[in-house]
């Protein structure tokens, strides 16, 4: 693959918490323009796989190499790589003192210095890209869990992010407000070419959004299966991955009884 098809590359990493061993000799890549599922069972390494790919924690050994760079080889060079990502959080994370238009500005204020009514402009466009620009004077407290989730999508959205970050998108979400979610994922990495990255578990989703899923195990510490969520289902001959993919059929079969 040419460098320039990986706009995040990870080598040899392993890491965990305590002294206890989560990821072991990892390697992947997140290709440019792309929608990258990480899925696999509780316990798995999903959430620690999240945190250095965000830097929020540096791994025991190994790299995460940022569009052509090491995020960990400087402090400065960390925080030039945050700026240019976004990232959302199961519960939206909207802090309640504030209204939706000025949760999103938070991010503008923080890294910028742009006067405060092209703030505003910016961060209600954004508000319109999620649909939500007739609720830019409300409180977070007054709209659904789904609404908050899309407000949060906003905010990470306000300082044009070149890779979106998601931790469970559709969590708490019904099945038709999941799907308007993923549609909206869909809509912003194809009209603005955004990276995506999304742990989840979620079967409709990793079949509707992923360009390419990648399967933690826990014992193994790493990556089992990679791939088309089709071709994962349709083709992988371990037990674990069958078993995982297998269970779209089981629900498909539940929801017609």
């Amino acid at each position: 693959m040419a460098a320039s098809d990986a706009i995040i590359q990870v080598s040899d990493l392993s890491g965990g918490w305590d002294e206890k061993l989560v990821l072991k000799d990892i390697s992947l890549e997140v290709k440019r323009g792309k929608i990258l599922v990480i899925v696999g069972k509780s316990g798995c390494g999903k959430s620690t796989m999240m945190s250095y790919l965000l830097g929020l924690n540096k791994p025991w050994k190994g790299k995460v190499i940022f569009d052509g760079q090491d995020i960990w080889e400087s402090p400065e060079v960390l925080e030039k790589c945050r700026r240019r990502w976004g990232v959302t959080f199961q519960s939206g994370a909207l802090l309640g003192n504030l209204t939706v238009l000025e949760n999103v500005m938070l991010p503008i204020k923080e890294y910028t210095d742009v006067p405060h009514e092209e703030m505003e402009l910016v961060a209600y466009s954004k508000l319109e890209t999620v649909g939500l620009a007739d609720f830019a004077d409300s409180n977070p407290l007054e709209i659904s869990g789904g609404m908050q989730k899309r407000a949060g999508l906003a905010r990470a959205m306000a300082l044009d992010p070149e890779i979106l970050f998601f931790d469970e998108p559709s969590a708490g979400l019904d099945p038709v407000t999941s799907a308007q979610l993923d549609e909206l994922i869909i809509s912003i990495n194809r009209s603005l070419g955004t990276t995506i990255v999304i742990v989840t578990h979620e079967l409709a989703s990793i079949f509707a959004i992923s360009d390419r899923v990648v399967m933690l195990d826990p014992e193994k510490h790493g990556i089992i299966a990679e791939g088309t969520a089709r071709g994962l289902r349709d083709t992988s001959d371990d037990p674990r991955v069958k078993a995982f993919f297998g269970r779209e059929v089981v629900q498909a079969a539940e929801g017609r009884s």
